[in-house]
């Protein structure tokens, strides 16, 4: 397979994942949020899905950059900024060697991106709370990434959000996964399911 397959294959695995989750995140939003997360993230992945071709014959800098600026101009709400640095964050950090510790640290350095957009820290119920335990276990050689981002979505449930727009709820957001903690440890689960089916 030859990288730009592999990037052909990610963007249809991810697009599929989200598109497949848009009721549970549409769900999960409407107890929290303004509901209209499943929907935004199903538009933007099916807008990277469009410019699937372009995106995948660049080289993988240029490609998760093209893939970020596609995430902005597609998701809505707080969604699509964050997303979209992700991404971006990801491409500019993008290391020589895409080894584990290459791509731990290029995680890190995009995780530092969504926390200066999102001016928001681990703890608060936002995605940082599954991409910063992932990168974490990525560090350290773990297995297992996509049940470890499960796990940390799941930890969300019993937490207050203090950032976004389930913080105006309050104490009303406990006992609620966070839909963008939900999003985030699907896409992890689908990227290590696809990556996992090339070795």
């Amino acid at each position: 397979m030859t990288e730009s397959d592999l990037r052909e294959k990610l963007i249809d695995a991810m697009a599929a994942c989200i598109v497949g989750a848009t009721d549970e995140l549409t769900a999960l939003d409407q107890a929290i949020g303004d509901g209209d997360h499943g929907f935004n993230m199903k538009r933007g992945f099916e807008a990277m899905l469009a410019e699937k071709p372009a995106i995948a014959a660049l080289d993988w800098p240029d490609a998760l950059k093209k893939a970020g600026m596609t995430l902005v101009m597609k998701v809505g709400g707080a969604s699509g900024p964050l997303y979209g640095t992700l991404f971006m964050e990801l491409g500019k950090a993008w290391p020589e060697h895409p080894d584990r510790p290459g791509l731990a640290a290029t995680l890190a350095a995009a995780i530092e991106g969504v926390k200066k957009r999102g001016k928001s820290e681990r703890g608060q119920k936002t995605m940082l709370d599954v991409l910063i335990p992932v990168q974490e276990a990525l560090a350290a050689g773990q297995a297992g990434l996509a049940g470890i981002a499960g796990a940390a979505a799941e930890a969300t449930i019993p937490v207050q959000a203090t950032r976004g727009r389930a913080s105006f709820l309050g104490e009303r957001s406990i006992g609620h996964m966070d839909p963008g903690a939900r999003s985030t440890a699907l896409l992890v689960a689908c990227i290590e399911n696809t990556l996992g089916g090339t070795a």
